[in-house]
């Protein structure tokens, strides 16, 4: 019987860092959030990467990337903000 392997969904893509040229793989959904916010924040993708490697203290820089992005939605995420998308328990329901 054949061992199933299941496809990664991760993307490779080639980055500039503090060490220079390498190699990056992310969730897709991960690589449109870092371009979403390269986009808000005025910097391209690998300003960006560069400065998250040189901020991180351990770990690896994938690792560093993906909490990057989490912080910056997570510190976005306000009580307006989730109103204004209607996320949470803020949805005022129309009556029907």
């Amino acid at each position: 019987m054949g061992v199933s392997v299941s496809a990664s969904r991760l993307v490779n893509r080639n980055v500039i860092s503090g060490s220079g040229r390498t190699s990056m793989r992310l969730e897709p959904e991960l690589w449109d959030a870092l371009v979403e916010i390269c986009h808000r924040e005025g910097r391209d993708v690998h300003t960006l990467i560069r400065e998250v490697d040189a901020a991180r203290a351990t770990g690896g820089r994938t690792s560093a990337v993906r909490v990057f992005v989490l912080d910056y939605f997570r510190a976005a995420a306000t009580e307006p903000g989730h109103a204004a998308a209607g996320h949470g328990p803020h949805i005022t329901r129309r009556a029907a």
